[in-house]
């Protein structure tokens, strides 16, 4: 199941308590104060981790609490420090903090953490004063997880176009792939490899009209393009089901222009899916009048055209 988005709890650990200790002997009847210092509590840890895709877990744990620093003893033992807990998430992961809705961070490569609260003082032994203090409290706070997928390139088009059986046919990735529509559920992530070098590939879920105002869940998959490199615009060039393919692919970059300018501005791949049907071939060339710009006819299904849609894309890049 991919889910991208979560809120949970962090709670830091708190500080270790002073020691109070008296050290005498024989020879010191007086008292020597020898209480040591409690260990400092645990930081708390977000991290990257790109052997990660979903944040699923989050689901099942919304609550993180770090361990508390040791205790003090006497002699002026110093109690132990307690290791950062460590949390890992996907690369592409934004942290913001629920209260002030301040984005802590936007971890968007493999390894890179914050740390997102720390750890209380740990509290001081009688060595320093008459009496020992206890540890301070850790810090907490309410974060929100925002995964927004990591990828090259970002296959966008109406349900049923052929977006699933297109990144299966030129990637690793294997999306479920049948005759209706919306089959995609969510964005999938595939590696497209050649001889020379590989890019990653995105899989968007069907976008409608209205996906700039959430119909569909659409505004929930058009975040998955914000961090593409190139859209891979796919028309379903048949017309199959009574649709036009002029008016699709002026929808989509309808729906992309209200959901963001950034995104609509980014460089566009127009690809003609579903030549090998009746009526591909008269609908392209009515499109190719109409958009007046490079396109790419293929057949997902067939295979065909796919290693010039891959060299193109490749040089877009």
């Amino acid at each position: 199941m991919f889910i991208d988005s979560a809120k949970i709890y962090v709670r830091a650990g708190k500080g270790g308590r002073g020691c109070q200790s008296i050290y005498r002997d024989k020879y010191t009847r007086r008292g020597i104060r020898d209480g040591g210092d409690g260990g400092r509590g645990s930081d708390i840890i977000i991290k990257a981790d790109r052997n990660l895709h979903t944040l699923l877990d989050f689901q099942y744990r919304r609550h993180f609490y770090g361990p508390n620093g040791g205790c003090g003893l006497s002699k002026n033992k110093k109690g132990r420090n307690a290791l950062a807990l460590i949390i890992r998430v996907p690369v592409g992961t934004i942290i913001k903090e629920l209260k002030s809705g301040c984005v802590l961070r936007d971890l968007d490569k493999d390894q890179q953490e914050v740390i997102v609260v720390r750890g209380g003082e740990e509290g001081k032994g009688n060595r320093h004063f008459p009496e020992a203090t206890s540890g301070q409290a850790g810090e907490e706070k309410e974060l929100f997880l925002d995964l927004k997928l990591i990828a090259d390139a970002g296959v966008v088009g109406f349900p049923n176009a052929g977006k699933s059986t297109l990144i299966s046919n030129i990637s690793n990735a294997h999306p479920k792939i049948a005759a209706y529509p919306f089959t995609t559920k969510s964005p999938v992530l595939g590696v497209v490899r050649s001889d020379d070098d590989s890019f990653v590939i995105a899989d968007i879920p069907g976008l409608i009209e209205g996906s700039s105002r959430g119909k569909g869940l659409g505004d929930k998959f058009l975040r998955h393009v914000e961090r593409t490199r190139v859209l891979i615009h796919l028309v379903d060039i048949s017309g199959t089901e009574g649709r036009d393919p002029i008016g699709d692919y002026k929808s989509i970059n309808k729906e992309l222009t209200s959901y963001s300018k950034e995104v609509y501005k980014k460089s566009q791949i127009i690809v003609a899916n579903k030549m090998d049907l009746e009526g591909a071939s008269l609908n392209l060339e009515r499109f190719k009048k109409a958009i007046k710009k490079k396109i790419y006819p293929i057949s997902a299904l067939k295979k065909e055209g796919l290693e010039e849609l891959i060299e193109g894309i490749r040089k877009k890049l």
